[in-house]
């Protein structure tokens, strides 16, 4: 590498990549470093310079931009493999004479080839508009014979006064909970090897100052953009390298490359913040709202069928729930589960994407009609990944059943994977789900994916890697074929969540349970990395059906109200008053949505754990709209005053309290002492406001306008 250092500045954040031996590293990501020449960076990168030590190599040893073990580096080497045939003696790169070349404002690439090892190798590094950092490494086999990749990790340095990380873990109906501890020296790796994503994928590593909060602290995140296996983990070193990283995980043999062949590794997306995670979060919302597909716009009302109704299917009752959609403004009527050919429960049918004529005589034509005539959208559930072994097609093709050995893996929720690397078993599934879109006004497909790929093997080959890919493909020819086509990625819940998926679906479902309280947490942690408008969030009965749990209307209501606002009810069977306080609800829904998709996102920092905040501020901060929520008796009979952050500390906000049916809850006065206030942002943010008397699982929605 030359010696001029790289300054890549962009979105408030600085990264300065400097050359040593002839190595780059990352000297510095984080903190904008201001207008820096050549002289200031030159002096920057020797002021970062390690010193030698005793019983060690001789000389300074530095972690270049690709950790690498054949230059003394112990922790995780970010590159390993084995060559087959061939000539070659070195089996892992030795990465020196970097070509570090800068490929636009705020981007640059990093090549070295290693000709004894017959590996070259890539590392792209570009901070986009927000400020969030893109890295991707890849990997050309340059001699003879297959080069076998064992793991290509992205691995980014971070500062070594952040002691503490976090990740998040869960389960089905618990995704996204957080977890916390000091980070000592070793390796803390989270792998998700389900297949997909993972219920308990931790979608970001994070490393921060001690006791950062949401709007405090000084923390670094990294996101590995993959739909398959993979992992993220964080790196404390005795030599004193901090790192955190991630990438895809391969099993033996899974890739492959033949002289020339090139594997792209996964981005890993890495974002910076020095006032907590709310302002770290933006960056990756930024993102995301770039490259998801009409994430911008004002996201529909929608109504699902699936607990409401489950397989119970005929045109009368599912028009009927459809006319009691209508009437409280939803927008969008989707038909879930139970539509297709012998789909009567969920041992059988998936696999055939044809309409069931003992159910659906005439097919779905009528209840298309019925929806759009009704001025609704339609969507249709499908599960286009999956096969019950009771099923038409594993009846006629059992070889497209995906498996390693004669028996098929274990049985989850009665259904197996289809094999989507078998041409014929893909061309199919294309055919059928092309036909189904040509034939039928469908808006959108729910997406679903209901189990982990167990003993997943393609041609004596592990298949996770193959699979997702053809994922990918399969979503991009639909898009391409139907472009107006919106998609939701669900699976099981919330098991197929990542920025790789969304940069190609519309919305994701993060978790399967509808209970208000489970969904209070659930969605403030998977906001880490997903905008609010990209969150399907969905009022359900008033027992939830995961949990046993009854919550009022309000509370429901008010969990849903900032998100992607959907129904999942019967409301066919709702007297008068109760259809009224929704069609209230969605109304007042449609008053915030404008902002949701354009707005910032905020989790004001409340000192009592009962008190679960979330926010949406305009983006020229003239409006804001805040949920307040309990999630436990409150700690104190007299709750702790909210400091509302977000706002424009130099303007004047009035504040009302917005809830249909007028102030309802614990406080005896009947109303909440701030209605009607003026006060400035700073004083908002300083000096807060009094809560009123909170019940456990009681909410409350403010709204601040400016007013000079």
């Amino acid at each position: 590498m030359s010696t001029a250092p790289v300054h890549l500045a962009r979105g408030g954040v600085s990264l300065v990549l400097a050359g040593a031996h002839g190595i780059p590293r990352i000297v510095h990501w984080g903190a904008p470093l201001g207008d820096l020449d050549d002289a200031a960076l030159t002096a920057l990168a020797a002021a970062r310079r390690p010193g030698a030590s005793r019983s060690s190599y001789d000389g300074p040893r530095t972690t270049g931009l690709v950790p690498d073990g054949t230059r003394g580096y112990s922790g995780t080497p970010a590159l390993s493999g084995l060559r087959v045939g061939g000539t070659t003696r070195a089996v892992a790169p030795s990465l020196v004479a970097w070509d570090v070349r800068a490929d636009g404002e705020a981007s640059v690439s990093c090549t070295s080839t290693d000709d004894e090892a017959g590996w070259s190798v890539r590392v792209a590094l570009s901070l986009d508009a927000a400020g969030l950092l893109h890295a991707r490494t890849s990997v050309t086999n340059t001699a003879d014979g297959d080069l076998h990749l064992s793991s290509v990790l992205t691995a980014l340095p971070v500062g070594a006064h952040a002691t503490e990380l976090l990740d998040l873990t869960g389960r089905w109906c618990k995704e996204r909970t957080p977890q916390r501890h000091p980070w000592v020296q070793g390796t803390h790796r989270r792998d998700a090897r389900h297949g997909r994503t993972g219920h308990d994928a931790t979608l970001v590593m994070v490393a921060g100052t001690p006791g950062f909060t949401f709007g405090t602290g000084e923390v670094w995140a990294v996101h590995t953009a993959w739909s398959g296996n993979h992992t993220h983990y964080a790196e404390r070193t005795p030599e004193g390298e901090c790192l955190v990283g991630g990438g895809e995980l391969l099993d033996p043999g899974e890739v492959v490359l033949s002289p020339g062949e090139t594997y792209d590794a996964p981005h890993v997306l890495g974002s910076w913040s020095g006032s907590g995670l709310d302002a770290m979060s933006h960056r990756f919302h930024a993102h995301l709202r770039a490259v998801t597909p009409r994430s911008r716009t004002e996201r529909p009302v929608i109504a699902n069928s699936w607990e409401a109704v489950y397989f119970d299917h005929s045109l009368d009752r599912i028009a009927e729930l459809a006319d009691a959609a209508a009437s409280v403004g939803v927008e969008r009527f989707v038909l879930d589960d139970g539509w297709f050919l012998g789909r009567r429960d969920d041992t059988a049918g998936l696999g055939d994407w044809t309409v069931d004529p003992e159910v659906w005589p005439q097919g779905l034509g009528p209840l298309v009609d019925h929806v759009t005539g009704r001025g609704m959208e339609f969507g249709l559930w499908v599960e286009p990944e999956m096969v019950n072994l009771d099923s038409e097609t594993a009846r006629r093709h059992p070889e497209r059943v995906l498996r390693g050995r004669s028996a098929v893996p274990p049985e989850w929720r009665q259904q197996q994977v289809l094999d989507l690397q078998d041409q014929g078993a893909y061309d199919d599934l294309r055919a059928a789900l092309l036909a189904l879109l040509d034939e039928l006004d469908v808006a959108y497909l729910k997406w679903d994916h209901n189990r982990d790929l167990t003993d997943a093997v393609h041609d004596g080959r592990p298949a996770v890697h193959g699979q997702t890919r053809a994922f990918y493909r399969l979503l991009d020819e639909l898009r391409s074929a139907h472009p107006a086509l919106e998609v939701e990625s669900c699976s099981s819940g919330g098991a197929r969540v990542d920025a790789e998926v969304l940069s190609r679906t519309d919305r994701i479902w993060p978790s399967d349970t509808i209970d208000a309280l489970e969904r209070q947490h659930l969605q403030r942690w998977t906001s880490l990395l997903v905008p609010p408008e990209l969150m399907g969030s969905h009022v359900g009965g008033p027992t939830a059906h995961t949990t046993g749990r009854t919550h009022s209307l309000r509370y429901r209501a008010a969990t849903a109200l900032l998100h992607w606002f959907g129904i999942e009810w019967d409301m066919s069977r709702l007297d008068e008053a109760t259809l009224a306080e929704l069609r209230a609800w969605i109304e007042l829904h449609k008053r915030v949505r404008p902002l949701i998709g354009t707005g910032t996102l905020v989790h004001p920092d409340h000192p009592d754990p009962a008190v679960v905040v979330t926010g949406i501020v305009a983006e020229d901060r003239s409006e804001a709209w805040y949920v307040v929520a309990t999630v436990a008796a409150t700690s104190t009979q007299h709750p702790a005053p909210l400091r509302l952050t977000g706002l424009d500390p130099d303007r004047r906000y009035r504040l009302t309290e917005e809830m249909p049916r007028g102030p309802v809850g614990a406080d005896l006065t009947g109303t909440w002492s701030v209605d009607g206030a003026e006060l400035s942002g700073r004083v908002l943010a300083t000096s807060g406001i009094a809560l009123p008397v909170l019940d456990p699982e009681e909410a409350r929605v403010l709204r601040l306008v400016a007013v000079g």
